[in-house]
């Protein structure tokens, strides 16, 4: 048929990969939380030099995030010291080698800066 398929070739890409050809799935890591972007108050904004967070609109009940002390409302930060502006910045660290390590995570809750550790745990599959 002529068709062809192109994997970028980048560090997760080579992960998934891996796991594909060793196991046949790839194992991920959750943490339990649904968020937004959202844009920073400007002096903090202009403190971390970072435009804008996760503002997190949902915490699933006995999750990682919910046993860390997350709150719906929270403005996620950083992740790991690395800022999460997106749930997709989030969601790149949330590989296989993530399961069951802590994670440091800092977020905004009102005025206050709160430092929590999240263990991730392993994404269940719904084979």
């Amino acid at each position: 048929m002529g068709l062809g398929l192109a994997i970028p070739v980048n560090d997760t890409s080579r992960r998934i990969v891996a796991a594909l050809l060793a196991d046949g799935r790839v194992r991920r890591a959750y943490l339990g939380l649904a968020g937004t972007p959202a844009p920073l108050p400007p002096p903090l904004r202009a403190r971390l030099d970072q435009r804008t967070g996760l503002r997190i609109v949902e915490v699933v009940p006995a999750s990682p995030a919910a046993r860390a002390g997350l709150r719906a409302g929270d403005l996620l930060l950083t992740a790991h010291d690395e800022p999460v502006t997106s749930a997709q910045a989030l969601q790149r660290l949330m590989l296989e080698d993530a399961i069951g390590r802590p994670l440091a995570l800092t977020a905004l809750r009102g005025d206050a800066l709160v430092d929590v550790i999240a263990v991730p745990a392993e994404l269940a599959s719904d084979d």
